[in-house]
């Protein structure tokens, strides 16, 4: 026996094993791909690099070497991470991810702030699994049954469905899983063993939700502070009820209860109690305080009795716990294209007003609401007035008598793609209203966060990829923070990886929690022609003269299973099937490769079965010999082999007569060893 040093851990092993074995044996993993130990050395990936810093005689190589195929003698000082080898090994990972043509995550997933493995749920809907379904969004975040109502569907944006018809629908799904779940036998998620540290939160929403039930997993004892009455956040003080039941909202905060998360309710930072005494009392803190302040015009007339900001309209209405206002014969102005303004027109219908006039300085086409929103609020009756903006609020004895709207037409394109609005000299409208709602955005109220630093915008200054604050052991997230205000699920994702952070920082690892390094092909680069065509399954909806009267929920949910698994058996399952087990990825991951910089021409080979139990797709292939090798080695078919020059070198099988199809059939020992998702075994 000899002795050797891997990375400053002494291991013992025969003279003459190769480096990666004995690394193997002893618990240290030396990144590879091309290795096995059922075949022999081939050493063709380049991915396990060493450096041997001492010979065993007080000399360093002076070349790197490779780990497989490099053999242990006595004295050997050897490590994985060094400079020169990250290097070699990043340059490696970026040659063979540059040419790796593939999904390894849908686009729908990619499109997603919370990163929800869609793919997956939708397989198991299809399949009449919604326990499973559910259990695999829990994974991403807790409140799927209020998010599937609200969520303005990003990923369904993406979806490449709609390149063949119409996009999957992502979201209904969602909540049809999950109703189903809450109904009978919740899946309810196992809590770590507590770990003796403690985290705060501030703030009772979305992304504060989202966190603590994290944590709680994870073993923490998490306690959630919220200056409302309960918990919920903007899903249940500023999402109305037509839109969102509030018993939805409630069933799903008690299951983030039931996992020993503690809820304070009523208790403002800032009054009952502070940011710093909170950090003082537990191991960490999350700011999570939203955006509860409603922007101001900054017109003349904003001090005037009848005008309100969006969120101080919908509060009360939103979450049942104050008195309705009673609009009835009223004339009411809201100003805004967003999906708040949407919530508040269509509140107003709800609420009696004689009219409701929607005031948008864009056209329709430019507006940020889901269009869905716009069709059923004119079919309530509101009416819209494009290309206005709100010039002069008008009043009389201190009370809003009119609106005088400045008439816009379209210039050029502002930064975000939108074209840029601007005044028509002279032309202006006049509009009697008794009340006017501004909802052009909100922002945060900063009572309470004083010790956090602030952006130029007058929101907390947060790390994007550690959450942190200006404040040690303070991490914040959600609307309150950076840009400020925007979607749910976009909350909801921050809220998820500010945990991760926050686990990150209080066990001493690396606290940034950042996007993971995936292939992906282009839409453009796909044939869809070959796709047959499948009719979206539709949300019916109660009649619009019947819903603008009550705040019950507008959509009626699907009552068809046998629809629901046929719209979920629409997906195209764009994502790889090996992507939680590829070792390519998962490198790439480690390195932080940047396979840009030797971006090209891919080669682009057909998917084929010959094989016929294993889909074979050449262009996620890394020609690192594995299959070939076990298939002769191994199997002893030797069916598979290496077939023309330089890069467009493919790996083919040959049958030179059909027993040998069967014998395949049956092995499927290729598809096991290869690390990269290339061979699908075909159920």
């Amino acid at each position: 026996m000899i002795t050797i040093t891997i990375n400053d851990k002494v291991c013992q092993c025969e003279d003459g094993e190769y480096i990666l074995k004995v690394a193997k044996d002893n618990g240290i993993e030396i990144p590879n791909l091309c290795n096995d130990e059922s075949v022999a050395v081939y050493g063709a990936c380049g991915i396990c690099q060493i450096e041997i810093l001492d010979d065993g005689k007080g000399r360093a190589l002076p070349k790197l070497c490779r780990a497989c195929s490099t053999q242990a003698h006595d004295g050997y000082v050897v490590r994985y991470d060094t400079e020169r080898v990250m290097r070699s090994r990043r340059v490696a990972l970026e040659l063979l991810m540059s040419d790796h043509s593939g999904d390894c995550l849908g686009p729908c997933k990619l499109n997603c702030p919370a990163g929800t493995d869609i793919q997956k749920y939708l397989k198991q809907i299809s399949a009449g699994d919604y326990h499973g379904a559910v259990k695999t969004i829990k994974q991403a975040f807790p409140l799927p049954a209020s998010i599937g109502r609200v969520c303005p569907h990003p990923c369904e944006k993406n979806c490449r469905r709609r390149h063949v018809d119409k996009p999957l629908s992502i979201a209904f799904l969602k909540s049809y899983a999950a109703d189903k779940d809450l109904a009978e036998n919740t899946y309810r998620a196992e809590c770590k063993d507590d770990n003796g540290k403690s985290v705060a939160i501030v703030g009772g929403g979305p992304a504060g939700l989202t966190a603590a039930y994290f944590l709680r997993l994870q073993g923490y004892s998490v306690t959630v502070y919220d200056a409302m009455k309960k918990m919920g956040g903007m899903l249940r003080y500023g999402i109305p009820a037509y839109r969102l039941p509030k018993s939805i909202v409630d069933r799903e905060c008690e299951e983030i209860e039931a996992l020993g998360v503690k809820f304070v309710n009523e208790c403002r930072i800032g009054a009952d109690t502070t940011i710093e005494k909170l950090k003082d009392e537990n191991d960490a803190v999350i700011v999570a305080v939203g955006a509860w302040k409603s922007m101001n015009m900054r017109v003349a007339g904003e001090e005037l009795d009848g005008v309100v900001g969006g969120i101080d309209f919908l509060r009360n209405i939103s979450s049942g716990e104050g008195v309705k206002p009673d609009l009835s014969g009223k004339k009411i102005a809201v100003c805004g294209g967003g999906n708040t303004a949407m919530d508040a027109c269509r509140s107003a219908i709800r609420c009696g007003a004689d009219k409701v006039y929607v005031i948008y300085r864009r056209t329709r086409e430019e507006m940020p609401a889901e269009d869905i929103e716009i069709e059923e609020s004119i079919e309530e009756g509101v009416e819209y007035k494009f290309l206005a903006n709100p010039a002069e609020i008008i009043g009389e004895a201190g009370k809003v008598k009119k609106v005088k709207l400045q008439l816009m037409e379209l210039g050029e394109p502002d930064a975000s793609g939108r074209r840029s609005p601007k005044p028509i000299e002279g032309k202006f409208e006049e509009l009697d209203v008794d009340v006017v709602i501004m909802a052009i955005g909100q922002s945060l109220n900063g009572n309470g966060t004083e010790c956090l630093e602030k952006t130029k915008k007058g929101t907390i200054s947060a790390d994007e990829y550690t959450f942190m604050t200006s404040v040690d052991g303070v991490f914040a997230v959600g609307d309150a923070t950076n840009r400020g205000a925007s979607i749910a699920i976009e909350a909801i994702g921050e809220g998820n990886r500010c945990a991760q952070a926050v686990d990150n920082y209080l066990n001493g690892r690396p606290v940034a929690v950042k996007k993971p390094i995936v292939s992906r092909r282009k839409d453009e680069e796909i044939d869809f022609s070959g796709r047959e065509k499948k009719e979206r399954i539709v949300m019916p909806t109660r009649p619009a003269e019947e819903r603008r009267k009550d705040f019950d929920e507008v959509n009626l949910g699907f009552d068809d299973e046998e629809k629901v698994k046929s719209e979920a058996k629409r997906c195209l399952e764009c994502g790889c099937h090996d992507y939680e087990d590829c070792k390519l990825v998962r490198y790439a991951n480690l390195c932080e490769i940047n396979p840009e910089r030797f971006s090209g021409k891919k080669n682009d080979n057909p998917i084929e079965r010959r094989l016929v139990s294993i889909e074979r797709n050449p262009n996620k292939c890394i020609l690192c010999g594995l299959c070939v090798r076990v298939c002769d080695e191994v199997a002893g078919k030797g069916i598979l082999g290496l077939v023309g020059r330089g890069f467009s070198t493919v790996i083919k099988p040959e049958f030179k007569d059909d027993s040998v199809i069967s014998k395949c059939a049956e092995c499927h020992k290729c598809a096991d060893a290869c690390p990269t998702g290339a061979l699908k075994i075909i159920k």
